[in-house]
Formats: structure tokens, sequence, C-alpha cells
């Protein structure tokens, strides 16, 4: 059986969705760098509009491989989550860390939830 967590785990291509108050969606192709203290990290390197989105609408929707995970999403501009992604992303500027609290999993392939 496979873990879902293999489809975050660091290094892996995932798709990282938000919406605006105003309902507008936004997705971004993003690299994920793991999870730390059991919640999903991502560096922000150039996404204005999901953080944008973030600020005003914190709950998001992650997809990786055939698994899809539902949250919120926390912005740090500094601290520990921040440092750890730059030093993960040495070739790009970072500008936030986005700490994704996950509620709910989905496997999508066989349609259910279950977490």
């Amino acid at each position: 059986m496979v873990n879902w967590k293999d489809n975050f785990k660091k290094g892996k291509e995932i798709v990282l969705a938000t919406s605006s108050k105003e309902g507008i969606p936004n997705a971004n192709i993003v690299i994920s760098l793991g999870f730390v203290d059991d919640k999903l990290l991502v560096a922000d390197c150039q996404m204005h509009t999901t953080i944008k989105n973030l600020k005003e609408n914190p709950n998001v929707c992650v997809i990786g491989g055939y698994f899809k995970l539902k949250g919120t999403a926390e912005i740090f501009s500094s601290g520990k989550y921040f440092d750890l992604c730059v030093k993960e992303n040495k070739d790009y500027k970072v500008k936030n860390a986005i700490l994704i609290s996950v509620k709910e999993v989905f496997d999508l392939d066989k349609v259910k939830k279950i977490l």
C-alpha cells in the first residue's frame, strides 16, 4: 500500500491551489520541501498571487500524484520555516515559507477520504 505522504516528500512536484476572497482560483506547480513538524513546507520564490490569496483566505488544496490534501496555510517571512526554505533553495530568492496544516487527505484513485 502506498503511503500518501510519499507523494508529497521533499523534491516532489505538487500542485498548490488557492482562492481569493472573491473565490477566484489560482494554482501553481511547486516543489515540496517535505513534512516539518507534521506540516507540509513549500517555499515562495515567485508566487505573488498565491501569497495575496493566502492572506485573504488560508484554505488550500494540494495535489501530489493521486492524492489530494485539504488544509490551511500559514506564511512565514522569517524564523525556523523560512530559514529551512532558504537553505533548500540556494539558487532562488525565497520570499516566504508556506506551511500547510493538513486537515483532510483523499485517495483520488480509490475515490475516498483516507484522513
